[in-house]
């Protein structure tokens, strides 16, 4: 009873994806942080409660720099939950820490030791596994809302295409690892292919969009010009270009 009872347990890794905006400063940092104003000033909110990761990769600087422009962030409330492509010379323990390319993951169990054990023995004698079958094409998830998209409220499905039956609201926002359909008025803002899904694209029957974006490009209200504002379009890339034609 006592070695049940003092016997440890066993403890449990959870494995778990978050949705974080991955921000590529370019030097000079100067003329960088006017381009982000001018974006956070045409979409208010954009950033807030919003986690960000930091890319690096290929800038040459050097620690002061990457600390100045995480405090320059932070007081633009841009949180800096991980920094990616760093060099370890440039990180210390008090900046965010080093990240790479997320990956979905399982639940992860740390296996007993006599378990352990088993394992490796039963791997040592099995039998070559039989070849693996064809792996059939599968269809694209997508994920149908039937209510309308309002104000303050986050859609988020990274794994497919977003389907709205209604509008969606000025200071909602629609985030889609696919395309996103929006068979009302499309107000807020709506980022489809946000997992580097050039191909996405953005439909909607009336467009009054305070932001759009594709595979990380962007455009605003004022960007998208008057002749597309109120009509029925679909927007998509073509290199690093939008391009746009008519739904009537």
């Amino acid at each position: 009873m006592t070695d049940v009872l003092t016997k440890p347990r066993p403890i449990r890794l959870k494995g778990r994806s978050f949705l974080a905006m991955a921000l590529t400063p370019e030097l000079p940092f100067e003329d960088w942080l006017v381009r982000l104003d001018d974006l956070a000033a045409r979409s208010t909110g954009f950033f807030m409660r919003r986690p960000v990761v930091l890319d690096v990769s290929g800038l040459d600087i050097d620690r002061p720099q990457l600390r100045d422009l995480i405090d320059r962030l932070a007081t633009r409330n841009v949180r800096i939950m991980g920094i990616e492509g760093a060099r370890p010379s440039l990180l210390g323990a008090d900046m965010p820490p080093a990240m790479a390319d997320g990956r979905p993951t399982a639940d992860i169990e740390e296996p007993a030791p006599e378990e352990a054990g088993k394992a490796r023995t039963a791997a040592s004698v099995a039998p070559p596994p039989p070849p693996p079958l064809p792996v059939m094409p599968k269809a694209v998830p997508s994920m149908i809302v039937t209510e309308p998209v309002r104000s303050g409220q986050s859609l988020i499905f990274t794994e497919g295409d977003i389907t709205i039956i209604g509008s969606v609201a000025s200071g909602a926002e629609v985030i889609a690892g696919g395309s996103i359909h929006v068979y009302g008025t499309l107000r807020g803002r709506a980022m489809a292919g946000t997992m580097g899904n050039a191909s996405a694209r953005i439909f909607c029957r009336k467009l009054e969009a305070e932001l759009v974006a594709i595979d990380g490009y962007y455009k605003t209200a004022e960007d998208l010009g008057p002749d597309l504002h109120g009509k029925a379009v679909q927007l998509w890339l073509e290199g690093d270009t939008f391009k746009s034609g008519s739904l009537a």
